[in-house]
This record gives C-alpha cells, sequence and structure tokens, in this order.
C-alpha cells in the first residue's frame, strides 16, 4: 500500500469529496472532511461553531492605515479567529500525517504538509450544475451556478491567503482529473492507476 497521505482540492461540486471517500475506501485508509473541524476543536480552546463559521474563511483585514490608528495598541497584533482556525487545523493535519496515510479534503492541505500526494478534481460548470441539482433539488440553474461561482472564489482566496500559490493550477497538483466525462468512478480508476504506478 502506498506509504503516503493523499490531499484532495476540488472545484465545488466537481464530486472531489465523493471521490476521496472512495478512494479512501478502496485503499483501506482513514478520510478526512468535516472531521477536520470537530478534531481542531478538541485540540485547541475555540468552540466549534467557530470551526464551522470560520472553516475557510480568510481574515477580513483593516481597510487603512488611518483605521490602524484608531485601533486599541493591544489588538493590532492579535491573531484573527480565521489565522486561529487556519493553524489550528494545520496542526491536526500534519498529526493525522505523521499517524499515517490517510486522505484530507481541502484546507490547503496539500500546502500543510511537504510529503504528500496532491490531486485537483475539476469539472464543466453545467456538470457540476446538474450534480448540486440532484442533490438539491428546487434550486435553479442559475442561482445554483452563482452559488458555485461564489464558493470557488472562497476556496480560490483562501489557497492563495494562506499559501501564495495559485488554486487549481496544474503544477502545483501531481494529478488534475475532470470528472465531466468519465464521473466520479472513472476519476477514481484513473486515480488508482496512478497511484499504483508510485509503488
Amino acid at each position: 500500500m502506498l506509504d503516503k497521505v493523499i490531499t484532495i482540492s476540488r472545484e465545488f461540486g466537481s464530486g472531489g469529496r465523493e471521490l476521496g471517500m472512495k478512494l479512501a475506501e478502496r485503499l483501506g485508509v482513514p478520510f478526512y472532511d468535516k472531521d477536520l473541524i470537530s478534531l481542531s476543536a478538541e485540540v485547541s480552546d475555540l468552540e466549534e461553531e467557530a470551526f464551522l463559521h470560520y472553516d475557510e474563511h480568510i481574515p477580513v483585514q483593516q481597510e487603512s492605515l488611518e483605521q490602524l490608528h484608531y485601533t486599541p495598541f493591544s489588538t493590532i497584533y492579535e491573531i484573527s479567529m480565521s489565522d486561529q482556525i487556519f493553524l489550528a487545523q494545520s496542526c491536526v493535519i500534519r498529526k493525522l500525517a505523521e499517524e499515517g496515510p490517510c486522505i484530507i479534503v481541502g484546507r490547503c492541505a496539500d500546502r500543510v504538509l511537504e510529503s504528500s500526494i496532491n490531486l485537483f478534481i475539476y469539472a464543466r460548470m453545467e456538470e457540476r450544475i446538474k450534480r448540486l441539482n440532484s442533490l438539491e433539488t428546487g434550486v435553479s440553474p442559475e442561482l445554483m451556478e452563482e452559488r458555485i461561482r461564489e464558493i470557488d472564489k472562497k476556496r480560490r482566496d483562501y489557497y492563495q491567503y494562506y499559501t501564495g500559490c495559485e488554486w487549481g493550477k496544474a503544477q502545483n497538483y501531481h494529478l488534475c482529473l475532470e470528472s465531466s466525462l468519465v464521473g466520479v468512478e472513472g476519476c477514481l480508476n484513473s486515480a488508482l492507476s496512478y497511484l499504483q504506478g508510485l509503488l
């Protein structure tokens, strides 16, 4: 078995999370996504609600130096809640990696870890809308596309802020998979074939 942590970054609605779950099942390794929230809350002094609210959010920046002039000195150098969340989750990600092979979705895990195998999953917009509408009925395609673009932007900004790298750029990953044509199962087979070549 491959003795590596596999990270999965994904466009919203591309099936990346489902792929991660299936890959973990096939490889017989733990799978972590939303679990990171509760695990991070356990090892920090922060409430789980804070992780739910600030998960994959960048800090709200001061708008000007003039604003800093009126900010109490003691708070200027305080670590933002978003930064505290990121640091706590990064600590948990490293700890999980030390425990052995696993699959971790999102949260800049590909940059937090130095020797992981990093996948990026993407898909055409129409396929993402179709996929999400099958999971959540009653939402118009227009509204769903707006939601997709909003969440993708949030993920892109978060990744750029904490890593300085471009989210979704092929050179930042070992393997990029497009799920529109072959679906999650096709991506799973491709990922397994790639990983087999690393043994």
